[in-house]
């Protein structure tokens, strides 16, 4: 049963998408990004851990174990150009990331995260299951809900990518 359906009825028609809808959708969206990085933050500095900011360790997160260029960050759709170049030579500076130029191209520089990197990742990442999974404790979301709603947020960046495309 459809996200839809569970609040309408199994023989719920779609109902059109109102201005005011949308717009609350995208208030909703940009406080959730906001509120997302007021809970790292607030996880660094339980842990005392105040040489990073919430930007960074979620690129941090982000990357994984992956070995990337600033640019592959940028084409993910994560980040802006300016903020990757910046975050990552400050990641560096810390000792959060160690980089190397690419042999075939050397204006590119390639990143990976260090041990210490590592931690801070892992930190996110039990975060982050830790919210998973108190969610599903305490009744607020379930694993169909969650794949509804990402699913949901996947058609919106379809389109809006499709709308930026058609632009130019």
């Amino acid at each position: 049963m459809s996200f839809l359906s569970s609040i309408k009825g199994s023989d719920a028609t779609p109902e059109k998408v109102s201005l005011e809808g949308y717009i609350d959708m995208l208030s909703l969206v940009e406080r959730l990004h906001r509120l997302l990085l007021d809970v790292i933050k607030d996880e660094f500095e339980r842990l005392g851990v105040l040489d990073i900011n919430a930007v960074q360790a979620l690129l941090l997160f982000n990357m994984s174990d992956n070995e990337v260029t600033a640019g592959e960050l940028k084409s993910r759709g994560y980040y802006q150009g300016s903020n990757v170049s910046y975050n990552l030579k400050k990641l560096v500076e810390a000792g959060y990331m160690h980089h190397q130029r690419c042999d075939m191209d050397r204006r590119a520089v390639r990143v990976k995260l260090t041990e210490r990197g590592a931690r801070i990742r892992k930190v996110v990442s039990d975060l982050f299951a830790r919210h998973a999974d108190g969610l599903y404790r305490e009744g607020r979301l379930d694993g169909s809900t969650v794949t509804e709603m990402n699913l949901a947020m996947q058609r919106i960046e379809r389109y809006w990518s499709d709308q930026i495309r058609y632009i130019y």
